[in-house]
């Protein structure tokens, strides 16, 4: 199983949605509250990733995104694998001299 790690991995997501009508604010909200239901995290305020055991499964996540797409504003999708995200790092405010590793795959829930 050592490609385990080369085919699963993280679909990140980057986007610039316009807030500037109460409209837009809006569909911005919703495409925000929509990235959460379907199981992303908030990694920065318009980055968001989500784990994907397969790269299938990153197609599907894709199509359900593109589903939801508001009409104006850009979105950028990226596919990370596991060892990439894994060797990423973060650096938070004043505590800039200490490394921070990233966020752990979340555990897989069995419903049968």
């Amino acid at each position: 199983m050592e490609n385990f790690n080369y085919k699963m991995g993280w679909l990140v997501v980057f986007f610039d949605l316009p807030t500037v009508t109460p409209s837009d604010k809006k569909a911005s909200a919703a495409f925000r509250k929509k990235l959460l239901e379907d199981g992303y995290l908030m990694i920065q305020w318009s980055v968001y990733a989500r784990s994907c055991v397969t790269y299938d499964r990153v197609l599907t996540h894709t199509r359900r995104l593109k589903s939801f797409l508001p009409s104006q504003g850009a979105v950028r999708c990226l596919f990370v694998t596991n060892i990439q995200w894994k060797n990423s790092f973060s650096f938070y405010g004043d505590d800039s001299t200490s490394l921070h590793p990233p966020e752990k795959q979340p555990e897989q829930l069995l419903l049968w």
